[in-house]
């Protein structure tokens, strides 16, 4: 499978790293435009066999999954460029624009047709939402799809797969996924840093003290890996009657410790 990608921001270029680090799309077989070359220049240095280029037009020609990276004001500029130059019947559009679902996404790429004004097909459409831990193949992806077939949404389900775990949902799903894992990263890394400051005041130093906080994130995610896994289970093995790790989970839910990450997260659910 061939991915152009268009944009070479931070979510972009992590999906061009990603991709190229897989075993399901070959190097050479991603492409990726933006108009700053100084931005294509980072990624070939890091990544020498990923095409690219300054052309949007160029830049899809001959792809399977046309990548939709860029911020949205740009969407609309972007769509009536390509729309001349897309194979509406081989090729897929997936959107990673942040608040762009399929509806909009139709009506970027819809085409009229004589003079009555009728309508053609869309290609195959995709509202895509990773997160930045794409790039080292750990994102929690989201996909939701219009127009497309059942072996169209297994491929790219295979694809995101690939880069970490992905979910096919319903369009209404997206925002709580967009929350949930995309911000959900901010979220993360922010108690890994309040942590790491707990380590750094306990004698460690503050490298060795992300180095130790960081895989015991690790090590907490991969508890979780099986099905049957759930993480009151695995709190109640390490907090015995009376011990340590019960007085410190205590002192953290006085503090607000649940109400203030739920909170954080209904907050940010796109209005």
């Amino acid at each position: 499978m061939k991915f152009a990608i268009i944009g070479a921001g931070n979510i972009g270029s992590a999906l061009a790293f990603g991709l190229a680090q897989s075993n399901i799309v070959r190097t050479e077989d991603i492409s990726i435009s933006n108009t700053h070359p100084e931005k294509l220049e980072r990624i070939s240095r890091r990544e020498p066999l990923i095409r690219t280029t300054t052309d949007n037009r160029e830049c899809i020609q001959g792809a399977d999954v046309v990548v939709l990276a860029m911020k949205p004001w740009r969407l609309k500029e972007a769509a009536e460029q390509l729309k001349p130059w897309l194979d509406y019947d081989h090729q897929i559009v997936a959107s990673m624009v942040g608040g762009v679902g399929l509806a909009d996404l139709k009506e970027l790429f819809q085409k009229e047709k004589g003079a009555e004004g009728e309508l053609r097909s869309c290609p195959a459409l995709y509202y895509l939402i990773p997160n930045t831990a794409i790039a080292a193949r750990q994102s929690m992806t989201f996909l939701s799809s219009a127009g497309a077939t059942k072996e169209q949404d297994e491929a790219l389900l295979a694809v995101f797969k690939e880069l970490g775990d992905a979910m096919l949902v319903e369009e209404r799903l997206m925002n709580a996924g967009l929350v949930l894992a995309s911000c959900g990263i901010a979220y993360a890394l922010r108690y890994i840093r309040a942590n790491t400051q707990g380590g750094v005041l306990l004698g460690f130093t503050p490298a060795d003290a992300q180095r130790i906080v960081a895989q015991t994130m690790k090590g907490a995610a991969s508890l979780l890996s099986t099905d049957s896994a759930h993480p009151e289970a695995e709190i109640d093995k390490v907090t015995t009657p009376a011990g340590l790790t019960i007085r410190g989970l205590n002192a953290m839910e006085r503090n607000g410790f649940t109400t203030s990450i739920i909170e954080g997260l209904m907050a940010s659910i796109p209005k």
